[in-house]
């Protein structure tokens, strides 16, 4: 009885310091209004929660106010986070109304309004800034992302070659880090998830579609005839105006289109030039 006493006390206090902390004391602070959410409460309904941080004593990007009010005013603020420099993808959210990265998304320092944050939209919420990504790693499998070959491939064995010209090709598809942003910014996503495979991993596709090393670019095609898979794309352009990393998807999926209704045609790969005797 004592031990229960003592450990609902230290959580009282807990709670106490952090609802105190909350409000910061500065000369720049910024309010923040983040999605909370816990399924571990039963009955609980998603609300929004108010931080004050001050900027004075803060990193510049969000990611760092975040990790500011997890570490010093709510250790309950749950969220992604790993690289810290736009690499690793995890702390993709819904950032003053815009589907971004939060370690490279600079703090608005305009104090007389707040910044909203919430997770990435029209997906299941794991718990407050976290999605579930089950869904979008399945779709990002069914495409089979590794290079596929006619004869088997011996490990080690050799090179395959890819001129220049070839490898250009790649530029704009590979540096996809697969946060999200674009496809949770997409109108037909957010309607037929269970069927389109949306911005991202329709530009991870044609990445292997391109590749003059892989030969199996027709049946990665015949994969996606149906009407739904790669044609629910209908051109918005959210997904490219949101990405993080300035990549393209609407022209990768505008690619893979002329190429499953014949307007154009996968190159045959070059050969290496031999040399003279």
């Amino acid at each position: 009885m004592l031990r229960s006493t003592t450990l609902q006390h230290s959580t009282d206090l807990i709670l106490l310091s952090c609802r105190s902390a909350s409000t910061a004391v500065g000369t720049k602070v910024k309010t923040f209004e983040i999605y909370r959410f816990n399924p571990d409460k039963p009955g609980a309904k998603p609300e929004m929660q108010k931080y004050n941080v001050d900027l004075a004593k803060c990193g510049p990007m969000v990611l760092d106010a975040l990790i500011k009010i997890k570490n010093e005013m709510d250790p309950t603020l749950t969220f992604r986070r790993s690289c810290r420099e736009g690499i690793c993808g995890s702390c993709a959210m819904n950032i003053g109304g815009q589907n971004t990265l939060a370690c490279i998304c600079n703090i608005d320092t305009d104090t007389t309004k707040a910044t909203k944050i919430y997770p990435l939209p029209h997906m299941y919420v794991v718990k407050d800034l976290v999605p579930d990504m089950n869904l979008f790693y399945a779709q990002y499998a069914s495409v089979q992302p590794w290079l596929q070959k006619n004869q088997a491939i011996k490990i080690g064995d050799q090179q395959f070659y890819q001129s220049v010209d070839e490898r250009e090709q790649l530029e704009g598809l590979y540096e996809c880090i697969l946060c999200a942003c674009c496809s949770t910014s997409c109108p037909s996503y957010w309607w037929n998830a269970d069927k389109y495979l949306g911005p991202a991993v329709l530009l991870q596709s044609y990445r292997w579609i391109i590749d003059s090393r892989d030969d199996k670019h027709a049946e990665r095609l015949n994969r996606m005839r149906d009407s739904f898979s790669a044609f629910k794309c209908h051109t918005i352009l959210n997904c490219t105006r949101t990405c993080p990393k300035h990549l393209n998807p609407a022209k990768a999926i505008g690619e893979i289109k002329k190429l499953l209704t014949g307007v154009s045609t996968k190159a045959a790969p070059q050969k290496p030039a031999t040399a003279s005797a």
